[in-house]
């Protein structure tokens, strides 16, 4: 792993608010290590004790709901950060972080990098605008969940997707996920999912190849999404 002053990740989050001698600091302490795909970084319950900050791979953030099933939030990829609750409160973790495939991270310990909220306020703004850009995702995650059908949600869910992990030359999503995660981000059961994924397939309007998709309609994505 680089140095965190040399890291080209860190430009992606609030740690670019750092200054040179505070990145210097935080390198000296940060430990580095590779996630296996389907591994917890943290659970529910957890005291995170710190940040993580994402050099490779993508993550899932999710909550067990009351009927057990898990509800993922959003998604996590390179260059995002996670544990910016732990900073300000010290509690214990609300969600559970999950890779979807094989991860590097940097972990900084809380009590090394929790002085800079005090000293540096452009870090502490651009924290504090990640805490509520999260909670921006989890107040749409409620309001999908009550008012948009579960076809509407897939296809928004599509329509994000590229927007947030792109596609490759051949419009293939560059982000694969099980039947199981796309069912528990549109929140249904992962049987709804591959009907609505083969229903979408039929119409045309994506297509499918083991966990790749492609987005071939996008128009007509959009439509469907916005309740047409």
């Amino acid at each position: 792993m680089s140095k965190c002053e040399q890291c080209i990740v860190r430009q992606l989050n609030s740690l670019k608010s750092l200054t040179k001698d505070e990145l210097i600091r935080v390198s000296s302490c940060k430990t580095s290590r590779t996630i296996k795909k389907g591994e917890v970084i943290f659970d529910e319950g957890d005291h995170i004790n710190g940040l993580f900050c994402i050099s490779d791979g993508v993550c899932k953030v999710s909550k067990m709901s009351s009927n057990g099933r898990d509800q993922i939030i959003y998604l996590v990829k390179k260059g995002d950060i996670l544990g910016e609750r732990s900073l300000i409160n010290d509690e214990a973790a609300n969600l559970k972080a999950t890779a979807i495939n094989d991860m590097e991270v940097c972990f900084i310990p809380r009590e090394e990098i929790v002085s800079d909220l005090s000293k540096n306020p452009n870090f502490s703004m651009n924290i504090l605008k990640d805490l509520a850009d999260s909670l921006k995702k989890a107040d749409n995650v409620l309001v999908d969940m009550a008012q948009k059908t579960v076809k509407q949600r897939l296809a928004e869910m599509l329509i994000n997707l590229d927007t947030k992990f792109g596609h490759d030359t051949d419009n293939v999503l560059n982000i694969h996920l099980s039947r199981e995660d796309i069912a528990n981000i549109i929140g249904t059961a992962t049987e709804s999912a591959i009907r609505l994924l083969s229903e979408f397939k039929k119409e045309k309007i994506i297509s499918l190849k083991g966990k790749n998709i492609t987005i071939i309609n996008t128009p007509k994505l959009k439509k469907i999404a916005q309740g047409f």
